[in-house]
């Protein structure tokens, strides 16, 4: 039998997957859409004075730290400017909606016609989001000069225009669910911020003026990416017995078998950095439509309250900290409800050893939940205002870099590689993750 040269474990895989007919057809149709993203960013309104738009964004650090989200397509309000993130908010208000509506609860239990179900939903409700948020992007812009026309018609055809734009990526995002690899808006959100680290290192190049906070920054952020994948992989297991009956030579016999259920520590995933930033950035947004130039007044205090770079005493991350804290509780106690594994347990003949059915397991697991959920809480909350931190310890002020970005980007390569990995293992191939 030939045997294969010796190439690192990752290489080795990656030409595995390579040599897989259907495997590397995944691969090259999600690199193509993501190209496809990529042109669709690129592509600009009509109307807008794109010197004027890219100052704005330079001198505020807010719209920046947003634009990194979107790849670039923000600085130049292109048709894909707010990426996917309409749908997002439409998937987190469906989420927290579920055990409050009954029919969405209802269709919720349904199995696979129910789900559909509340996707469809998901996606008519992303419209309006999409409109709503839209519009009031086009408002800040006209106010500060970057788009001439506020007549009606060009308005409503930038506005529809934003709107196509965000549903035509979520289309791309699920032709790469289907067809290519890994969770195609998580590949979609991916690219848009990867696509922006270029301009970070550009931006390090200017700060290397201060070499030693410059390389102590790097260390930080190396730091918080193994953080991130330890807590992203970290789960508490609860052991699990399952009691069966078998019927056999015309005799019942009791069987029983043991697993466990993984636990996560960060069971809420990156969802608490987006409500904590959303409600964060939303006083300064509002007060931004009532700032007038050379008149400071209330709107400019608010404003400069919730904007990360003038925000006084830190308040801004101060807020951001404990807001992540009090989400994560919030999202991971209703994501928990949501799956009722006491119930589920009960209803498949499994317990958990040395504790009763029904309600005592209700309140072992609720409070194996507590205990956990306070370390994912505060390695989100830290995560969240690592930026801050680095900047004030190494003085670095030239580099923008999102801790949310940042946990989004490690979890979709995580997930990815495991996609790889089950695709490569389920045809005997010998994976990458140890």
């Amino acid at each position: 039998m030939r045997q294969r040269p010796s190439r690192p474990r990752l290489l080795q895989a990656m030409l595995d997957a390579f040599s897989l007919p259907d495997l590397r057809k995944r691969i090259l149709i999600t690199f193509s859409i993501l190209v496809i993203f990529r042109f669709i960013a690129h592509v600009p309104l009509p109307g807008v004075d794109l010197v004027a738009l890219r100052n704005l964004f330079e001198n505020n650090a807010l719209l920046g730290m947003l634009d990194l989200f979107s790849g670039g397509a923000m600085k130049q309000f292109s048709v894909a400017s707010m990426g996917v993130y309409p749908y997002i908010t439409a998937s987190i208000i469906i989420i927290l909606m579920v055990p409050i509506i009954p029919r969405l609860q209802a269709l919720s239990q349904e199995g696979e016609s129910g789900r559909n179900k509340i996707n469809l939903i998901t996606h008519w409700l992303t419209v309006p989001l999409a409109g709503l948020s839209g519009y009031g992007q086009l408002i800040i812009l006209q106010r500060a000069g970057v788009v001439n026309s506020s007549d009606p018609l060009p308005t409503t055809a930038i506005v529809i225009s934003l709107i196509a734009g965000t549903m035509f990526l979520v289309w791309l995002g699920e032709l790469i669910t289907e067809y290519g690899i890994g969770n195609g808006i998580s590949i979609i959100i991916f690219g848009g911020i990867v696509a922006g680290y270029p301009q970070l290192i550009q931006q390090g190049f200017l700060a290397r003026s201060n070499l030693v906070g410059l390389v102590v920054y790097v260390l930080i952020t190396l730091a918080t990416v193994v953080l991130i994948v330890i807590f992203t992989e970290a789960h508490r297991r609860i052991p699990v017995q399952y009691a069966r009956s078998v019927f056999r030579g015309g005799r019942m016999y009791r069987q029983s078998g043991s697993t466990h259920i993984p636990m996560r520590v960060n069971s809420a995933g990156m969802i608490p950095l987006i409500f904590s930033m959303s409600v964060v950035i939303f006083p300064g947004i509002v007060a931004s439509y009532f700032i007038k130039a050379g008149q400071p007044g209330f709107a400019d205090t608010i404003a400069r309250w919730f904007t990360p770079d003038t925000s006084p005493g830190g308040f801004y991350w101060i807020l951001y900290f404990l807001l992540s804290v009090g989400f994560t509780f919030f999202y991971t106690m209703v994501t928990y409800q949501q799956q009722d594994l006491p119930g589920t347990l009960q209803k498949q003949g499994g317990f958990i050893p040395g504790i009763r059915p029904g309600k005592n397991t209700a309140t072992y697991l609720s409070g194996v939940i507590n205990r956990i959920t306070w370390a994912g809480a505060l390695f989100l909350a830290f995560v969240a205002v690592m930026p801050f931190l680095a900047q004030t310890v190494t003085n670095v002020q030239q580099i923008q870099l999102s801790s949310l970005g940042m946990l989004i980007v490690v979890g979709v390569v995580l997930d990815t590689m495991k996609q790889l990995e089950a695709q490569l293992v389920m045809r005997r191939y010998e994976g990458f993750i140890k």
